[in-house]
């Protein structure tokens, strides 16, 4: 199905991360995340980078004019065929996270449960073919597949008690991409009370500082030593694009936003009332209600999560953490800053891979939900039969 989707409908997300593969082959360290020649600049963080570098040493071998960094646009042939394929690739990651998780049959009271290997081939499928990720990584073109896998492994690792592969596998996910930044208030408090307590707390701090040190160390530290660490957080934080993204994902914000609408409309003002961007630099005001700034969503954010991680604190249980990382990703969701209708994969894959676990209840309404909302990305008449099956 996935190689049957290979010559769909791909967004600009194709031109982007081709143009990161041309800047990563043909640049020098230190250009990486000043280069501007496209206006799909560089800016995940230095991991992910690193993650571009090694695939175009592969890429040479398809079509080595996709790494010329003026080539805007260009998308042979070779190109479409092998960024599709890095794709296929390296959902393995995911593939293998929905393996472990089900490496036994989860209990659910006295009813039998099928067969290991038929739950197995269950969460295999549910995740492989994946409405919301077959569009989004498979059409739209993204490589969430990889990240979510790396995402759920950390959760299982923590719900298995392995805590520091646990905050070894969040420290490289956060240097692959920081909208993961998200679940990180969860995991401070699991980890710090959970692992870092007893008579070895001070021992077990040090260790758990030292591994996330190394990983932040070997991912930033060249850039540091270049002295582009503001360059850096700039282009990973560009809180200039609005609080809307330009298709809107279905929190609080676009509510708000759609309330501006209404009310400009209602008194007769006009202006850019309720207007977003293309994901690009750009301010987005709001004609009658107030304006939402970063750190206004941040707080309510928050405020959101905080019954959920004030129960970490006084009950660090590891079997529920995956639960409690989902539901503070679910608020950072409903009330972050510039949020991506696609970040709702973060949660409608993740629940489902967790569900099969036994680690997280039936949860189906939210994950379909979920994937209607991605159907604006599929805008194209010739889509439409494949948004229908």
């Amino acid at each position: 199905l996935q190689v049957l989707l290979m010559p769909t409908y791909r967004s600009t997300d194709f031109e982007v991360h081709r143009n990161w593969l041309a800047i990563t082959h043909s640049l020098p360290v230190k250009q990486w995340y000043y280069e501007d020649t496209s206006e799909w600049t560089l800016d995940y963080p230095p991991l992910f980078a690193w993650f571009e570098w090694a695939l175009s040493q592969l890429a040479a071998w398809f079509d080595p004019a996709m790494l010329h960094v003026a080539e805007l646009g260009y998308a042979s042939p070779a190109t479409v065929l092998f960024q599709r394929l890095t794709v296929i690739a390296t959902e393995g990651v995911l593939l293998f996270a929905a393996w472990h998780a089900t490496r036994q049959a989860p209990e659910q009271g006295c009813c039998p449960m099928p067969s290991l290997c038929l739950v197995r081939l269950a969460a295999l499928f549910l995740v492989a073919a994946n409405p919301g990720l077959l569009m989004v990584d498979h059409m739209h073109f993204q490589y969430n597949g990889m990240l979510l896998g790396l995402f759920v492994l950390s959760l299982l690792a923590a719900a298995e008690e392995c805590y520091l592969l646990s905050a070894l596998l969040f420290a490289v996910l956060l240097n692959m991409k920081h909208i993961f930044l998200y679940a990180s208030p969860a995991f401070f408090c699991f980890l710090l009370r959970r692992y870092c307590s007893g008579p070895r707390a001070v021992l077990r701090f040090l260790m758990l500082g030292a591994i996330v040190a190394a990983i932040f160390g070997l991912s930033f530290g060249p850039f540091v030593a270049l002295g582009q660490l503001p360059q850096l957080i700039q282009r990973l934080f560009p809180f200039a694009r609005g609080l809307c993204h330009a298709y809107w994902a279905p929190n609080v914000w676009a509510l708000y936003a759609a309330l501006d609408k209404v009310l400009s409309n209602l008194l007769g003002r006009r202006g850019v009332a309720a207007s977003m961007t293309g994901g690009l630099v750009g301010v987005a005001e709001f004609a009658v209600l107030p304006q939402i700034g970063s750190g206004a969503t941040a707080l309510w954010m928050l405020i959101a999560m905080s019954p959920c991680l004030l129960r970490i604190w006084q009950r660090p249980e590891p079997r529920d953490f995956p639960a409690a990382v989902l539901y503070c990703t679910f608020c950072s969701y409903m009330l972050g800053y510039h949020v991506h209708e696609k970040a709702v994969l973060m949660i409608s894959v993740s629940l489902g891979i967790l569900a099969a676990a036994g680690l997280m209840p039936e949860t189906l309404p939210l994950p379909a939900v979920g994937c209607y909302s991605l159907f604006p990305l599929l805008f194209g008449d010739q889509e439409y039969p494949i948004k229908a099956s």
